[in-house]
């Protein structure tokens, strides 16, 4: 498996920070990727989808429940229950992964979000050695992007 090149991350850093210039006509502060292994910053949602074909592993979008509770609002959205906002978390993961296959191309095939309350079980089958973690801040919320994806090739 070969790693994924820095202009590689940043195309999903790109596509953080369009998801929210786009959805709430305000930009977030997206941080630069660091590495990390198992001490990953996770919330109360996540989503997750997972890539395959020449790609193996899986891109994680975490948030706290009242950054998805203030961008329901901000998309006039009234239902806040906890199966709205693992719909908001799942749509959110699968934008950036969308935006980023556009990049890499159809060689990328990616899932259907998978929505998850707390920890993702998938923790301990991680793809890499270490993931990409991203944060991304919008208002005075914290939201954690983690790609942790590799080439086959």
């Amino acid at each position: 498996m070969s790693d994924l090149s820095e202009k590689d991350i940043d195309v999903f850093i790109e596509a953080v920070g369009d998801y929210f210039k786009k959805t709430t006509q305000e930009a977030a502060s997206v941080g630069v990727a660091y590495l990390a292994r198992n001490a990953f910053p996770m919330n109360d949602f996540t989503g997750m989808i997972k890539v395959s074909a020449d790609y193996d592993g899986i891109l994680y979008f975490s948030a706290p429940s009242a950054m998805l509770r203030h961008l329901l609002t901000v998309m006039k959205e009234t239902n806040q229950s906890d199966e709205n906002l693992l719909d908001a978390v799942g749509e959110i993961a699968n934008t950036i992964s969308g935006n980023a296959r556009k990049y890499f191309g159809e060689n990328m095939v990616i899932s259907i979000p998978e929505k998850v309350a707390g920890l993702p079980s998938s923790f301990n089958q991680q793809a890499r050695y270490y993931a990409y973690v991203i944060i991304i801040k919008w208002k005075h919320y914290s939201a954690s992007l983690i790609v942790d994806i590799s080439r086959k090739r």
